[in-house]
This record gives C-alpha cells, sequence and structure tokens, in this order.
C-alpha cells in the first residue's frame, strides 16, 4: 500500500445472514482526493463504510485506513477521522451546543471552539435548542459539524446533504472543499447525481456489493446520457438528426417536436440543430439510477 493512499479495500465481504451486502469489494482512495461512492439504496455503501471503521466486521478480505488496518487499531483509525453515518443517533434532551461539547470531549477536546461557532453559523445552526426540537435538517447539520469540527485528515460521509435545502447543500460542497484544501482526503457516498459531480474528482459505481467502475468525474459527466425535447417553429424532416453521433432519436411528433438521447457532448447536437428552425429547447438529465441501469444492465434486486 502507498503511502500516497487513503483508503484501501480489497476483496471485501459482508452478509447479513442470507444477505451478501459486499461481494468482494475492491478500492483505493488517494490522499487528499475527494472521491464520490455512488450506487442505488441498498448497493452496499453503508456497509463499506462501516467496516472502513471497524463498525462492523467483514467476513472477509482487506482493509487499510491511513495505512492503518481498522481492526488491529480502530481507535487510532477513528481519532484522525470525521465520520457522519447515514442515521446520526443524538441525545434528544441535549441542546446544539452540549451535543457537540460533548462530541468534542470524547476526541479530548482538540476542536478550535471559535471554528466549530464558524462552522455553525455558515450552516445556520442555531447552538441552543434542544436536539429533539430541531428539524431533520438541522439535526443533519449537527452531524456534519461533528465530522468537521476537529480538522480530521479523513472524513468519511454517509449521504452528507440527505435532507438539507439547495443552498445549504451547495454550503456543504464548500466546506469539503476548504478541508480539502486544508489537506484531508474526503471519501462520501451519495445516490445524487448532481452532488457528486459538484465535488467529486473520481467516482466508483457499486452495484449489489460490488464495484462495477471507477472513473474520473469528468469522464463520467461526458458519458452521461441526457434527454433533450426539441420544437421547432414549422414542421420539418428530421431524419439527419439521427445520424448524429450519439443521438437516438426516442420520438416525434408531427415533425414539429423531438424527443432525443444524447450520450456525450451536445456539441454535435447543437451544430446539426442550426440547420433548424428551433423555437424552443430544452434539456433533462435522467436519474442515477437510469443511468446506472444504462450502463449496467441485469438483475435489478437491490442489495439490503
Amino acid at each position: 500500500m502507498s503511502e500516497e493512499t487513503a483508503l484501501m479495500a480489497q476483496g471485501l465481504k459482508k452478509s447479513y445472514g442470507k444477505v451478501r451486502a459486499l461481494r468482494g469489494v475492491d478500492l483505493e482512495v488517494q490522499r487528499g482526493e475527494i472521491f464520490g461512492y455512488l450506487g442505488p439504496n441498498g448497493a452496499g455503501k453503508t456497509t463499506t463504510i462501516r467496516c472502513l471503521l471497524d463498525l462492523i466486521r467483514p467476513d472477509g478480505g482487506t482493509v487499510r485506513v491511513l495505512g492503518i488496518d481498522p481492526q488491529a487499531d480502530p481507535v487510532a483509525v477513528q481519532v484522525r477521522t470525521g465520520y457522519l453515518p447515514g442515521e446520526l443517533h443524538l441525545d434528544p434532551n441535549m441542546t446544539v451546543e452540549g451535543a457537540l461539547r460533548y462530541f468534542n470531549a470524547l476526541r479530548g477536546n482538540e476542536a478550535d471552539w471559535k471554528f466549530v461557532r464558524q462552522l455553525t453559523e455558515r450552516l445556520d445552526l442555531p447552538l441552543k435548542p434542544p436536539i429533539k426540537n430541531l428539524s431533520h435538517g438541522n439535526k443533519q447539520k449537527v452531524g456534519i459539524v461533528q465530522a468537521l469540527m476537529h480538522r480530521p485528515e479523513l472524513l468519511l460521509l454517509d449521504e452528507p446533504t440527505l435532507g438539507l435545502d439547495p443552498l445549504m447543500q451547495h454550503e456543504v460542497y464548500r466546506l469539503l472543499r476548504e478541508a480539502q484544501a486544508d489537506g484531508a482526503t474526503v471519501f462520501f457516498s451519495s445516490h445524487i447525481m448532481s452532488e457528486v459531480e459538484e465535488v467529486a474528482e473520481r467516482v466508483a459505481f457499486i452495484r449489489e456489493g460490488v464495484i462495477v467502475e471507477v472513473a474520473e468525474t469528468a469522464s463520467l459527466i461526458n458519458r452521461a446520457l441526457r434527454r433533450a425535447h426539441v420544437r421547432f417553429r414549422q414542421p420539418v424532416d428530421m431524419g439527419s438528426l439521427a445520424n448524429v453521433p450519439g443521438v437516438t432519436v426516442l420520438s416525434q411528433d408531427d415533425g414539429t417536436s423531438v424527443l432525443l438521447q444524447v450520450e456525450g457532448e451536445m456539441d454535435d447536437l447543437i451544430k446539426a440543430l442550426a440547420a433548424f428552425p428551433v423555437s424552443d429547447f430544452e434539456t433533462e438529465r435522467p436519474s442515477l439510477e437510469e443511468i446506472f441501469l444504462a450502463y449496467y444492465e441485469g438483475d435489478r434486486k437491490e442489495v439490503k
């Protein structure tokens, strides 16, 4: 394992009874990168993160986190890590500040409280209310702050922006980029394509407990399928559009509108449409699940 490697898993396996959650995951994340872990719900993302932290024991395979075997020394791993679980359980009677000070005490009071306050202010998180009075979004913010507050060298985040509004999502993205600029490695799971496109440099696709592809995000975006709905001011012969590389005609209506599927860049389609009297042009990205199934056809059954 190279010193430049922050996370490494080889042949990682985990079953829950008869359900095979991980079927031999191979994964490597370099220090200092933001890495997205993509897959539909139930694909094995959370199980992978829990194995990395030794919160659950795998049935087989090898794991190294920051060069450490988490099964041999889980405390050494966890003290250098900021972890946001998919379901964060907090004492409902604690205030926000009380919960954050509790997490800080568990880590030897290493966090700079001025930095903690900066985080809460940026996320618009009040410190005085009890946890039980918080919305789901504000509880998620507590989890984000506790993961970032001690400036760890590794962040393991399970669905970090779940329940946040778009403005807060983008603030979290900024915080992750700032953590990376300070030298941290960020590994986060998600099932939201736009989230990964926003911040991740590389991404791994997991399906049914197996990594099916690792790709640079830019490459993934260029390969992503889009739909384009084009309307024309008058009926036209759209036969030439079907010959544009990467373009498939899904449906058309009396020569006045067409629904296209576009794989890769839009440039060739835009140039082809310049010859037509276009009155309206709309594009839409499919959901992650649609993209996922388009690339990896097969059994749709998800691992729980």
